[in-house]
């Protein structure tokens, strides 16, 4: 289906109500929706919408639109309409998630027999990230590169780990999105001949995402002439998956810290990961797990909420 500003305003609201900062809810729309997604300063605005207690996702009347009798009655009563449907929709599609989380979760569990299985060490998991910076008020200066920036996102990268540690981070280059023609033919090639110069044998399996470069037809058939089995993942679940709860939030002890290039900024958050020791990617794993018999206990609710 063929989402409208509508639909994805209804996803904004329900962000929202999740308490997902304006940064979250954006990395969110574009991992599932790609180029489709809002732009960030369309989810800035409707935050402040909602936040005033806008309860209509319709369009402001258009000036110059044909003049009809409006009176506050029937405003509230087309305000009222919308929110109604929308909420419904909302609430609707929030116990479907709800659900999926739940199955994911326990046949997760089942599998791997709640994380001591040995086939444990063959997961590869992997997310992208967005790099902020600051625009500097003389446009002739030099951009300066910050983690955790107040501004528009500006460099991307995609970091796979596994039980072992970290694998490989690698920034797109030349481009603000992640397409399935650069994960099959530059990032998937580069971490699958990092794995296999260790490993030739190892077995892979990559849990990922459901971003549509990650789902691609082109993507699945790359990953099944190479071998690799590929792991689903429940939609709209940052809390379920390891590097958006744990090797993503590594940017926080870099924050503050300014680079004159995009790269130095990879380069140390690179560098703040592979300088993690062994047991602590065994706990993110073990967390992982943990993660998903809480998520069963409380009924798919975000454990972020609780």
């Amino acid at each position: 289906m063929e989402l409208n500003p509508e639909h994805f305003r209804a996803i904004i609201y329900y962000n929202s109500q999740r308490q997902l900062s304006q940064q979250e809810c954006l990395a969110e729309l574009l991992s599932v929706y790609g180029n489709k997604a809002p732009h960030q300063s369309t989810i800035s605005r409707w935050y402040g919408e909602f936040k005033r207690g806008r309860v209509s996702l319709s369009d402001d009347p258009r000036v110059g639109a044909p003049k009809t009798a409006v009176t506050q009655e029937n405003v509230d009563a087309a305000s009222l309409k919308i929110s109604k449907t929308s909420i419904q929709k909302i609430l609707h599609e929030e116990l479907r998630q709800k659900a999926a989380r739940v199955n994911w979760c326990q046949k997760s569990l089942d599998r791997f027999n709640s994380g001591n299985s040995k086939n444990v060490n063959s997961i590869i998991t992997c997310d992208e990230s967005w790099i902020y910076c600051y625009e500097p008020e003389n446009k002739r200066q030099s951009a300066v590169w910050v983690f955790q920036g107040e501004e528009k996102p500006t460099k991307m990268v995609a970091t796979f780990v596994s039980k072992a540690g970290h694998i490989a981070t690698i920034p797109l280059n030349e481009q603000r999105t992640v397409t399935a023609d650069w994960y099959t033919t530059i990032c998937l090639p580069k971490v699958i001949t990092e794995i296999r110069k260790i490993n030739p044998e190892r077995r892979i399996m990559l849990h990922q995402e459901n971003a549509s470069s990650h789902t691609a037809q082109k993507t699945r058939q790359y990953l099944t002439e190479e071998n690799v089995e590929l792991l689903d993942h429940p939609p709209y679940s940052p809390d379920l998956s390891p590097n958006d709860f744990f090797t993503f939030p590594i940017k926080n002890s870099l924050r503050g810290q300014r680079f004159q290039l995009p790269e130095e900024a990879v380069d140390a958050f690179k560098n703040a990961v592979l300088d993690l020791p062994a047991n602590e990617w065994n706990k993110c794993f073990e967390n992982w797990f943990e993660r998903m018999q809480m998520c069963i206990n409380l009924r798919g609710e975000y454990l972020e909420k609780q």
